[in-house]
């Protein structure tokens, strides 16, 4: 069985904590972040984790991680 090639644009997007939980940055943080409230931006800094439903198209997609 040949080795499957990893989604390098998935690779760089998400990432797999050591329990195996898989986490991404969480939208709407680009650009107009000066209307919200402080406590908002804040938050955003956080990765958020994935739903259950991807998860399972994400790990075809990032094999060997």
């Amino acid at each position: 069985m040949p080795k499957i090639k990893t989604h390098k644009g998935t690779k760089k997007r998400f990432r797999i904590t050591s329990s195996k939980k898989i986490m991404a940055r969480q939208s709407g943080q680009d650009h107009f972040n000066s209307r919200e409230r402080g406590r908002t931006t804040r938050n955003k800094r956080r990765d958020e984790q994935v739903n259950d439903s991807n998860r399972s198209s994400l790990r075809k997609l990032i094999p060997y991680t």
